[in-house]
């Protein structure tokens, strides 16, 4: 037996469509408020790109190496991460320094050797 739609109950009937729209603009709301949240101004998700500082302007570290150039200064930190030394690669307002902490400077310079 067929029954039209307009017959099986609760399709048809006004709460229908009152709730259609209402979940609408509930949703587009919710979507207007989120993006009013990711594309604020001031304040972003994405992280910042890296800015060059001086020497000073890295802490603790103290910079035990100036490679020639950025590839030379990674491939340096590199040598010194396989020999257990905790190394970073900053590239300052003087150019690229290899930077470790105070108590691994004279064990860096001894890996680097005359390159430092």
């Amino acid at each position: 037996m067929y029954l039209p739609c307009s017959t099986i109950r609760g399709v048809g009937t006004s709460f229908s469509y009152a709730v259609g729209p209402l979940m609408a603009f509930g949703g587009l709301g919710l979507l207007i408020l989120l993006l009013r949240w990711t594309f604020r101004r001031g304040v972003s998700v994405v992280a910042a790109p890296p800015r060059q500082g001086s020497t000073d302007d890295y802490g603790m570290l103290i910079p035990v190496a100036t490679p020639p150039s950025y590839v030379e200064g990674e491939i340096w930190r590199r040598e010194l991460e396989d020999a257990g030394i905790r190394a970073t690669l900053a590239q300052t307002l003087d150019g690229p320094r290899v930077m470790v902490w105070p108590a691994d400077a004279s064990r860096a310079r001894a890996q680097l050797g005359p390159r430092a």
